[in-house]
């Protein structure tokens, strides 16, 4: 184990300054025994990074002095800043993470460890990496909330220090920070650091416009101080004559907030720079209130425009009163008022009140309460997500920044993203809930599962025991939780039915061979297994479900004889028995849109590598070309007893007559058939050509379909399509 004496001489002074002048940063906060401890830290990463240099030149261990000079003005704790200080040390250097908690306990070297990268596997694409990277720090997080506060301050100096980096990186690291670190300090509460994250990528990913925008905002700036000076002078005015004691500020909008307003919005630099914004700031929230009332007397206020986020603070824990007034001259005025407290809050997020800075008894903020929540969604994600470039998708999807707020028919609040359905709502709930529902009702009326939310509705959720999620689902939902879990839901379902077709074309199989699963041995699953490679018999089930293995040669495989001489025989074969179709079989067996067979017709079936088996008629032509290959050919029939609604194309070529389409349909829907889709082709000047699959119970339904077809006066012909 490498060991370092901490109070060597050292080389370069500007390094001690550095600490030195980090020290009295320190000393207003932390008590002097917490202090040496960060110094020691610092002292420890000098040594272990010596030799090693930044892409500027400077000595490496300006970087870890930088980050953790970014979380002492956070007024972060010592084990903090200790981690900022080795957070390379593991991934840059030979010192081992056992090494640390020699040295500096276990609380800290997990921070540090939880903020280091795995190393990259050589099959793996730096996508990959970056994902595994990322579920590797979120499980940390979920352990300790401070490891992502090291990782924002570490991203956060990596982006003020760009420049000296080749530009492919700099667009990759700009576009990463973008993507995810600024919406995670969003998630946070930490206005502060998204900000900057924002504009130096910004800047990075689009430096013409960024140029463009800061010039024109800085001769915007000079336009507009005389109007912006007499707003505040007479908002100031109105506050002193009702004897409210508050500070008035005018807020300056960010770069990359105007580009997205001017891209997202479609609108003119102008009209967002037309817009003065002003922050107030008071010392009670009993004051927030009485300071809105007297704005709203001095100017009127814009309808439908007033957020109050005092009663309902935003899902990252922001609180203040928003509103919108018509100023002088009709010029629109921002107004947000709030406490000091809520302005710490809005600037630095769970940062600005420590959890660890209170004792040990006292109980959870609401800002860190919420973030416990999302790191608790993070890690059921993580559980739930087939690999780590799912579980990443489904955070960026978690990551909104806006959010409506609904209520269950109790009465609790619940905070979802923008655009959230009934379904979003019923996974917030409960996974079983989200798993079982079937219907919802919004402001006690029945409404589509699909429908968006909109905050102060009530919504309530209709379960039932025998429900199921629908695939179709994915299509409108909207939060990672809900997504991950009906995919993993599904896929757990297309493992289950997969394993039970496997296990039907084996014993089929094996019954051709006078043999079934149940009399197979122990050994011979076992030399199988041994065979394939594969852990379990279920997942040599599931490979001949999915159509990845063919059950005719398993079922050869597992019934190999071996003789003396070392020969192979098999049973004898026992003739074909077709493979029943029931219509329960699920995702595993799909029916050809090539010839739509229905029951009643004579069948064969495909196995097709991940769809299971495909069904054709008898004499489809794409049947025809499967007999070439008998090993992936399966000779079916329909169950006696089958009961749904089948698919078929039919062919109906009729005159042209104005509403004869809505004839069609009218009378196809009156012989207890649903039109699925329908297509017109003309086919000369008085003929046209219809396509329409309607959905039928079996061939009977379907000859009595086309028998009252061919009574409608204009029908010349209808046949079943061939494709």
């Amino acid at each position: 184990m490498q060991q370092y004496s901490f109070f060597q001489q050292r080389d370069s002074r500007e390094e001690v300054n550095n600490i030195d002048a980090l020290g009295g940063t320190l000393h207003s906060y932390l008590s002097p025994v917490q202090v040496n401890q960060v110094k020691r830290a610092y002292y420890y990463a000098e040594q272990a990074h010596e030799g090693q240099r930044r892409r500027s030149g400077e000595p490496y261990v300006t970087h870890p002095l930088a980050v953790a000079g970014i979380l002492a003005d956070m007024h972060m704790d010592h084990q903090s800043l200790m981690a900022a200080m080795l957070h390379d040390v593991i991934e840059d250097t030979s010192i081992s993470k056992a090494a640390l908690e020699e040295q500096f306990g276990d609380a800290v070297a997990d921070l540090v460890d939880g903020v280091s990268k795995l190393t990259r596997m050589e099959d793996q694409t730096r996508a990959e990496a970056q994902a595994e990277n990322f579920q590797k720090m979120a499980l940390a997080m979920a352990k300790d909330i401070r490891v992502i506060l090291v990782k924002l301050a570490d991203r956060l100096h990596n982006m003020r220090t760009l420049g000296v980096l080749k530009p492919e990186k700099r667009r990759r690291i700009a576009k990463e920070t973008l993507d995810m670190y600024a919406p995670i300090a969003q998630r946070l509460g930490m206005h502060n650091i998204r900000v900057e994250f924002e504009d130096l990528g910004f800047a990075t990913l689009n430096p013409m416009r960024s140029t463009r925008i800061q010039a024109a905002v800085k001769a915007a700036r000079g336009n507009r101080t005389e109007i912006i000076q007499q707003i505040e002078e007479s908002i100031e005015a109105c506050l002193e004559r009702e004897g409210h004691e508050a500070a008035v500020v005018g807020r300056e909008k960010h770069l990359y907030s105007i580009y997205q307003k001017m891209r997202g919005k479609k609108k003119s630099f102008s009209e967002i720079m037309d817009i003065y914004a002003f922050r107030i700031v008071v010392d009670s929230v009993d004051t927030c209130y009485r300071v809105l009332g007297c704005i709203h007397s001095l100017y009127k206020p814009v309808p439908g425009q007033f957020k109050d986020y005092i009663a309902i603070p935003k899902s990252n824990g922001y609180q203040s009163l928003h509103t919108v007034l018509f100023g002088m001259h009709g010029v629109p005025i921002e107004i947000q008022i709030r406490t000091q407290e809520m302005e710490e809050m809005a600037n630095h997020g769970i940062a600005a009140h420590w959890l660890y800075k209170t004792n040990e008894g006292q109980p959870l903020n609401g800002s860190h309460t919420r973030a416990r929540q999302w790191l608790q969604g993070l890690l059921e994600m993580q559980q739930r997500a087939g690999d780590s470039l799912e579980f990443i998708e489904s955070v960026k999807i978690d990551l909104f920044p806006d959010e409506v707020y609904v209520f269950s028919p109790k009465g609790k609040i619940m905070e979802l993203p923008q655009g959230s359905t009934a379904v979003d709502f019923a996974y917030a709930v409960h996974t079983d809930v989200g798993n079982s529902c079937v219907a919802s009702r919004i402001n006690r009326r029945l409404a589509p599962l699909s429908e968006k939310l909109q905050s102060g509705q009530t919504i309530e959720i209709i379960t039932s025991s025998g429900a199921q999620p629908n695939p179709a689902w994915l299509n409108f939902v909207v939060t990672g939780k809900a997504r991950t879990n009906i995919r993993h839901f599904l896929k757990n379902q297309l493992t289950n039915e997969s394993v039970a077709l496997g296990r039907r074309l084996l014993d089929k199989a094996l019954a051709e061979l006078n043999s079934s699963i149940d009399q197979l041995s122990e050994q011979q699953k076992e030399l199988l297994l041994s065979d394939t490679g594969m852990q379990t018999f279920n997942e040599v089930l599931e490979d001949i479900g999915l159509g990845n293995r063919v059950s005719f040669l398993t079922a050869h495989q597992l019934l190999a004889e071996t003789d003396e001489d070392g020969n192979t025989s098999h049973p004898e074969h026992s003739g074909h028995s077709p493979l029943v179709i029931r219509g329960s079989e699920g995702f595993q067996v799909n029916f050809a849109r090539c010839c739509y067979p229905i029951p009643g017709d004579p069948i064969v079936g495909f196995i097709s590598s991940e769809r299971g088996i495909v069904v054709h008629t008898d004499n489809c032509h794409n049947s025809q070309d499967f007999r070439n290959n008998p090993e992936r050919s399966v000779p079916l029939r329909w169950d006696d007893t089958l009961e749904g609604e089948f698919s078929v194309e039919l062919k109906v070529e009729l005159e042209k007559s104005r509403g004869i389409i809505a004839v069609l349909a009218t009378k196809i829907n009156s012989l207890d058939a649903n039109i699925e889709k329908i297509d017109v082709e003309e086919e000369g000047p008085r003929l046209n050509s219809v396509n329409v699959v309607v959905g039928v119970h079996s061939r009977i339904h379907l000859a009595r379909i086309m028998k009252h077809l061919r009574r409608v006066k204009e029908v010349v012909k209808v046949t079943r399509a061939k494709h």
